[in-house]
């Protein structure tokens, strides 16, 4: 994967001063409009007023822009990541929470990852550039998607191709180089016309490994490449019906493993239906299918050299070669009608999902392990109160049987969940919106918690005896426009019962353990060591938690040409049980934005601050990392700037961390033996990276 490095000092003193603006707001339309070519999104307001928040990620963004769909979430006030130490496959967190309380959805469908200790997270397999629009629900605040989402529910959408007799083909492509070898290509190319259209979005993102701040290597190269393609019909203005299919791959290295990640391959098909205005009472009926099948192998040998370990009786050996192979077959089907009366809005519907998960050590043949089967059924219901009110809510139910394959053991579970909201409008503030709303969720525990946990220390204990998690949480927020001045604030508090907390051995204890089921690998890192090992290493325990925080935001338009915002967001998570602070939660972090707008060019800075994290709970964490220490705050800065050059034509520049700063986040992992970096101390982020993306539009 080694790349002819790129860089752009000459173009540091030439950009100056440049533009940018995180995700902070969205718009009420259904498309997203930008301030500039840099601008992810507007400061025009949210859907729900200030609960969704919608972005297009065909935008360019900084940092750099994003290689998967962690790496785009973190742009999004509220989101933070889990870094294993590749430059791609982080695993995003929201508000302090992980995993499968965030529901992440691609075209209304799931994708679920297969690495035991999510190496490959379902964000692993989404390229952001291939989407057109991405929708954050915070909160339990629908119940339109199997197994709600807790902490939030993201999609990513890709919408319907139209065309007319005068307009039958459209495309658009991009090509990004970077610092440490970094090279990005897209393409999206749509021709069609009144009754059919045939899409084609392809990438392929490589990247070498990235130096600190402090010019020390951090292993990390990645080369990764997504095919999708899309046929559809549309036999009248109120049909659609869409196939789709699409493969993928990819490889990457992690400092943050003791293994590397040597094929993320996958293979989707899917059939979409969906037919408008059936009756004045039915407005839409859509039904779905997608099929989905991850193919991950990972292993110590291909992307790394063998290390030396120590043999009692050998001396020093090179140490064994060692490959796991996992699958994950996933099937989903959706199908809602969408009903209206008068100031009534009812949607209702039912889903189901089915999922199979099979592994293999050293070349032997897949065994599977898991089966997974769930069916909801769920209503949603929008009514109008009138005088600028909406009242909005839902319930659903999901029926879950779990099979543990190796054991013969089987868990069914019923999950209710539901949620009411108040909406509302004040006219006599211009653009003043509120909301509030109560959710609740039962959620069952998923496969890392149940297959790769042992709860309270003993393994046999966890697929029965893990509960299920029941989160009650109250959202509420506030949004406004008024002259040239804009702010918005998102607020959460919540009850969770039985919250799902995993605790790690101490450093020896899991050494131990490791080399007594036969795993010789140096377990220091804060890897799921259950994933590389025959055995678990990971405990569980049902605790109860309170949790709190918010996303919060100002923006200025001091004249036509200069802009400014203020963003911030702070999770808070108490361990009730025992009156201990929740783990792996991103401290206090701000976002400062500064632009300078013209016709044909933007310029801006972007400055971003984190404060240090006190509250931590040492050894307790999630299933891919845990709390080590208290951390400490950082700032960087970031400039870019674009130019419009003819007609569909930008070019986009920036420079990344331009201080050179030394810093690592508090979510990092330790480094992991094999990689050449302390395996008692955290890897620290990327040094100053220089960029440039042009991007055509025809």
């Amino acid at each position: 994967m080694a790349q002819p490095k790129f860089f752009l000092q000459p173009l540091a003193a030439a950009i100056g001063v440049v533009c940018y603006s995180p995700v902070v707001f969205a718009d009420t339309s259904s498309t997203t409009h930008s301030l500039a070519p840099i601008v992810v999104t507007s400061a025009a307001g949210t859907d729900a007023n200030g609960l969704i928040v919608r972005a297009d990620p065909k935008q360019p963004i900084q940092p750099i822009p994003a290689t998967d769909g962690a790496d785009y979430l973190q742009s999004i006030v509220g989101f933070s990541s889990v870094n294993s130490g590749a430059g791609t496959n982080g695993d995003v967190t929201f508000r302090g929470m992980f995993g499968s309380r965030i529901k992440i959805l691609t075209d209304g469908t799931e994708n679920l990852g297969a690495c035991p200790s999510r190496m490959d997270s379902p964000t692993s397999y989404i390229s952001p550039e291939s989407y057109d629009r991405i929708s954050v629900i915070k909160g339990p605040q629908t119940v339109q998607y199997a197994n709600t989402g807790s902490a939030a529910t993201v999609i990513f959408e890709r919408t319907p191709e139209q065309f007319d007799e005068n307009n039958n083909y459209r495309g658009q492509a991009s090509v990004l180089l970077g610092s440490f070898g970094r090279l990005d290509q897209n393409v999206e190319v749509a021709v069609g016309d009144e009754k059919k259209y045939i899409r084609l979005n392809t990438n392929r993102s490589v990247s070498n490994s990235y130096q600190d701040g402090d010019g020390t290597t951090v292993p990390s190269d990645w080369e990764r490449w997504n095919a999708d393609l899309a046929l559809g019909w549309t036999p009248d203005e109120n049909t659609w019906v869409e196939l789709t299919g699409g493969k993928a791959d990819g490889e990457a290295v992690y400092a943050g493993r003791d293994k590397d990640g040597a094929q993320f391959a996958r293979e989707s098909l899917g059939l979409r239906v969906e037919k408008k205005n059936i009756s004045d009472v039915i407005k839409k009926i859509e039904a779905q299918v997608n099929y989905n099948y991850n193919d991950h192998v990972m292993d110590n040998f291909s992307l790394r050299p063998l290390q030396m370990k120590h043999d009692e009786h050998l001396g020093m050996v090179l140490e064994d070669p060692s490959e796991m192979q996992v699958t994950r077959r996933t099937l989903n089907a959706r199908m809602a009608v969408t009903h209206e009366w008068e100031k009534i809005q009812f949607i209702t519907g039912f889903d189901s999902q089915y999922n199979q998960h099979a592994g293999a050590m050293n070349g032997m043949a897949l065994n599977a392990d898991m089966k997974y089967q769930s069916y909801g059924a769920f209503g949603e219901l929008t009514y109008d109160l009138g005088n600028d009110n909406r009242f909005v809510t839902g319930v659903r139910v999901d029926q879950v049987d779990v099979n543990d394959l190796k054991n013969g053991r089987n868990r069914k579970e019923s999950l209710p969940s539901a949620f009411v909201r108040l909406e509302n409008i004040h006219p006599e503030h211009e653009d003043g919106k509120t909301y509030i709303g109560l959710g609740y969720v039962e959620r069952m525990p998923d496969y890392w918690e149940l297959f790769k946990t042992n709860y309270h220390g003993h393994e046999a204990n966890t697929f029965k005896q893990l509960e299920t998690e029941k989160t009650l949480q109250l959202d509420f927020g506030y949004q406004h426009h008024m002259g040239n001045f804009n702010s918005w604030v998102s607020a959460y508090t919540g009850l969770i019962q039985d919250f799902i907390l995993m605790s790690y051995a101490s450093e020896t204890k899991a050494h131990g353990s490791a080399m007594a089921m036969g795993d010789g690998h140096h377990k220091s890192d804060s890897e799921s060591s259950s994933a590389h090992a025959h055995g678990n290493a990971v405990n569980s325990r049902n605790v109860d938690a309170l949790i709190a925080g918010a996303e919060a935001g100002i923006g200025y338009q001091f004249t036509d040409t200069i802009q400014a915002d203020v963003s911030a967001m702070y999770a808070w998570g108490e361990n009730t049980t025992n009156n201990t602070p929740l783990p792996q939660i991103a401290p206090l972090e701000g976002r400062v934005n500064l632009r300078y707008i013209q016709d044909r060019y933007t310029l801006g800075a972007y400055w971003r601050i984190v404060d240090g994290q006190n509250r931590i709970s040492e050894r307790e964490g999630n299933i891919v990392g845990y709390d080590n220490k208290k951390s400490s705050g950082f700032g960087t800065l970031s400039l870019n700037a674009t130019y419009h050059l003819i007609d569909g034509v930008d070019l986009s520049v920036g420079i990344d961390n331009v201080l050179d700063r030394i810093y690592t986040e508090h979510l990092n992992k330790m480094g992991a033996s094999g990689t050449g970096l302390p395996t008692t101390e955290q890897f620290n982020n990327i040094g100053r990276n220089y960029w440039a993306r042009i991007s055509v539009k025809f």
